[in-house]
């Protein structure tokens, strides 16, 4: 994606987290609601034509979803990503004594985890695209071919299309994102993790990527007491560790939220 340098400088990393969430979460509402008038035609059991319809209205709501995703993508790569990654760069190049600049080098690592960044966040929403995709082609499917049969069998029509309507509520809930694993994840929680993540990683990119040009091999790092390594249960703590400048950046963050830092460290025995 094409820069503008300087880069623009944004917010907070948690205000700009909480704003992309808000965002996100309205969008992901207003979807939920459409899928909830949707089950409402049915349950009264209207008429093909209106159903279908309303579905339409919530295959858009998709596709907006899918919108605003890409439009807070776009910004937050744009705009957070550099100035964080700036940030970084300067808290190094100060404790080396040494001066940030926009080098090719810099540039075209930010390039690479601007393309990284935008490519997952656009990932951790596919999951909630697909479940609010696997109700559309169930409801659709649902009104050309049970819709038009409600009034058949020995219940009344009326009770044939609440029970169709239930039977879609309970099958396809929006209320969480489900992933795979099991897990159920509020749109929000997802979008504001990812963004304090992505923000923590750029800002340890640009303080590694600074440190390993002035040609010191070795970090410090600065963590919570109990975060372990990889993950926060990793035995192997991080805080207050030396490591290569490579291994930092493997593990630049260990977790969602993760708050860790990295120090260059020039007079270190191992570098």
């Amino acid at each position: 994606m094409p820069y503008e340098w300087p880069p623009l400088v944004p917010g907070d990393p948690d205000v700009i987290a909480r704003r992309v969430a808000v965002v996100l979460e309205d969008a992901w509402q207003r979807l939920e609601a459409k899928q909830q008038e949707v089950i409402a035609r049915f349950a009264e059991n209207s008429r093909t034509y209106y159903t279908v319809a309303t579905l339409e209205e919530f295959k858009q709501a998709i596709a907006d979803f899918r919108r605003r995703v890409d439009q807070e993508a776009r910004q937050f790569v744009q705009r957070q990503l550099p100035h964080q990654y700036e940030k970084g760069g300067r808290a190094a190049a100060e404790a080396l004594g040494a001066t940030f600049t926009w080098t090719a080098f810099h540039r075209d690592a930010l390039q690479s985890l601007a393309a990284d960044s935008y490519a997952d966040f656009l990932r951790r929403s596919e999951e909630a695209e697909r479940m609010a995709s696997q109700f559309y082609r169930a409801a659709r499917e649902a009104a050309r071919r049970e819709v038009p049969l409600l009034a058949a069998g020995n219940m009344t029509a009326k009770q044939a299309a609440k029970n169709l309507a239930d039977r879609l509520a309970s099958a396809h809930k929006l209320a969480y994102v489900v992933y795979r694993n099991g897990a159920r994840v509020p749109v929000r929680v997802w979008a504001e993790s990812a963004t304090l993540a992505k923000s923590a990683v750029a800002y340890n990119a640009g303080t590694l990527n600074q440190t390993r040009q002035a040609g010191v091999g070795m970090v410090e790092v600065y963590d919570g007491f109990d975060c372990g390594w990889t993950s926060h249960q990793d035995p192997d703590k991080a805080n207050r560790t030396v490591r290569t400048v490579e291994e930092a950046a493997e593990w630049p963050i260990s977790h969602p939220r993760c708050r860790r830092g990295f120090g260059p460290r020039p007079d270190d025995s191992l570098q």
